[in-house]
């Protein structure tokens, strides 16, 4: 489970934001996760009440977790498509020239005080 390894560098980046900026506590943290990041949101947010619960700065924080989705772009018909329902083939032409855009994510966007 890497979600545990995920866990303790976001409270690392939180920490040293909130004290950068002189915070003394935070409420929230908000993370945008990518549906194909390879992180189960689930494990994320256990492993962050575990493990923020330890920080006097973020006992009781809550961890909101956005899903974005992932699309894909292909280089044949210039078209962007639903990755996880398609996978590396382009519904629109078949080909398999295509990339991933977007869905891959793992990303503080805020943090809420």
């Amino acid at each position: 489970m890497h979600e545990l390894g995920i866990v303790f560098y976001i409270i690392k980046d939180v920490k040293e934001a909130a004290e950068a900026n002189g915070v003394q506590k935070v409420s929230a943290v908000v993370m945008n996760i990518g549906e194909v990041s390879t992180v189960v949101p689930e494990y994320l947010t256990d492993c962050w009440r575990w493990a923020a619960d330890k920080e006097e700065m973020l006992r009781g924080c809550e961890l909101k977790v956005n899903l974005l989705p992932a699309v894909s772009y292909c280089e044949s018909c210039q078209c962007e498509y639903p990755t996880v329902q398609y996978g590396k083939t382009c519904p629109n032409c078949q080909s398999d020239r295509t990339y991933l855009l977007k869905g891959n994510e793992v990303e503080i966007k805020e943090i809420e005080v």
